[in-house]
Order: structure tokens, then sequence, then C-alpha cells
């Protein structure tokens, strides 16, 4: 594409960078990727990279679940209120210095909080159940009623299937906003998956360690090719600069009512669906 043809294109500047949106309506369950994948044949060129956030292909993938079918146990309400919202909230988030938005979140968790720590608990264990907040990857925030959706179904694979179906030498990468985390020159991640390189499912003991590493951004959870840690965690985090720049961006359940004015438990698909969403931007590096 040439220079003058990008200027009709929405796009911003990230330092040598290009990062192109690829704007959609809500990719609801059992729909398929076109509207990412139509866009970026015609936009991509050889070298690019199409970075897609982890929630539009969950969903796509019917990975939700309804938290309202599961009764909390003890161990979830426990780990709700004592852990979570006090010790976590009160104690050693502020000791820890954990981001002030988190500890603010965490001291009003509300009811819904413990079934989804029962959730947290059944299909992934103590180890993710203990993390104080974004447990395993679930995302609360980008689903309809009482649904969640989980990590994407083998993620890499789903990379290279895209990739295939653009039909150009580009790199197809599947991300997470949780963090990648570095000590010692190594790289690790409380997710249950990451791409090679990075040790993930670490869970609540991986959280806990970063708490006392370098913070390296988010996670690549998939990729259509081989690529070193460190390209793919500047890549994944040229990406995420750009969420961080919408006004529709919705990272938490509690920004979920100023985005949409609906009570998290409240959306419906038709609201989801009445905002732009951008689940994927093309990220190119300038001549």
């Amino acid at each position: 594409m040439k220079s003058d043809e990008i200027k009709n294109i929405k796009h911003v500047i990230n330092g040598d960078y290009i990062v192109i949106p690829i704007e959609t309506g809500y990719i609801k369950p059992n729909d398929d990727l076109n509207c990412i994948i139509e866009p970026a044949k015609r936009i991509m060129e050889d070298d690019d990279y199409l970075v897609i956030a982890e929630t539009p292909i969950s969903v796509s993938q019917n990975r939700l679940v309804d938290e309202s079918q599961y009764t909390p146990s003890l161990t979830a309400k426990f780990l709700t209120v004592v852990w979570s919202k006090y010790l976590w909230g009160y104690v050693l988030g502020p000791i820890l210095k954990i981001k002030k938005r988190t500890i603010k979140n965490l001291r009003k968790l509300p009811e819904q909080t413990k079934a989804h720590k029962e959730v947290v608990l059944q299909l992934y264990g103590l180890k993710h159940a203990l993390k104080p907040a974004s447990e395993a990857g679930i995302d609360l925030s980008n689903a309809p009623g009482t649904y969640v959706s989980l990590l994407p179904e083998n993620p890499e694979k789903v990379a290279k299937e895209i990739k295939k179906e653009i039909g150009k030498d580009v790199c197809v990468m599947i991300i997470d906003t949780d963090a990648t985390y570095k000590r010692n020159g190594k790289y690790f991640t409380g997710l249950p998956i990451a791409i090679d390189g990075i040790d993930a499912d670490n869970g609540f003991f991986g959280y806990l360690k970063g708490q006392l590493s370098e913070n390296m951004g988010s996670t690549p959870l998939g990729c259509s090719r081989k690529i070193d840690v460190e390209t793919g965690l500047k890549i994944a985090n040229i990406a995420e600069d750009y969420q961080k720049s919408l006004s529709t961006e919705m990272k938490t359940i509690h920004s979920v009512k100023s985005v949409l004015g609906s009570e998290i438990d409240a959306v419906t698909i038709e609201d989801l669906d009445s905002i732009t969403h951008t689940p994927a931007v093309i990220i190119r590096k300038t001549l």
C-alpha cells in the first residue's frame, strides 16, 4: 500500500509502527471471523502483523459459561470476601503496590464475584482461584448477562488458520491483556497458556512472583509462526496501547456501566452490539 493510500485509512502512528484498527460490531457466539479476515485481506501487506484480542475469538468459539448456574462454595465465599476483598484489597495489595485501580475494584467486589470464584475453582482449580482478580484470563466484561468467556481453545491453531485465509506472508497473533513478567531473564505469566518462551499456567503464584518482577505488558497466547518473546511482547503492547486509547474499552466489569449504561449482569447482546468494537489491529513497520 502506497503512503498516499494509507492516508485514506484510519490509523495512528506509534513510534516506528503504523497501527490500523479493524472495527466491527459485536462478534457473537458461533459467528465466523470474516469481519476481521476480509478487511485484513484488503489492507495487509507481507510482513504486517494482525493482532487479535482473545475475547472475540473465545466468543466466536462459544467458550461461554453462565456463572448464575454455579452455587458458591464456602471456599469461593472465603476467597471472595476474606482473601480478595479484605486481605488483598486492604493489606497485601497496598504493601505490594499493585495498581490503585485494582485495589479500588477489589474493595467493592460485587456479590456475583462469589459465583465467579466458584467457576474458577471448578474449571481451573485453586491455583488460579487464589489470584485476587483476572483469574485464568476469564473475561467478565464482554459477554452478555451472567455469562463470561474463557480463554480461546488452541489460539495457535486459530492464528494459523486466519493467516492461511489472509493468504499473505503476515504474522497473526492472539493476545490477552493479562501480564507477562520477567525475572532473571526468564518470562512467565499466571495465564493458563502463552506462546513458547513464556512459562505459563502459574496462576496465583505467577501473579505473586510477578509483583516482585518486571511487568512486560500483554501476553501473546498464540501465534501463526514461531516468534521470539521480545518481538511478540513488543507487538502485543503496541496493540494494547491502541486499545487503551479507545473510549469504548471495557477492561473491567466496573467500566461496563460507564460504556454501555448497564449493570454487568444486565448487559444484552444488543447492548454489546450498540458500540463499535475493535477486536483486531494491523501493525506495520514504517519504512
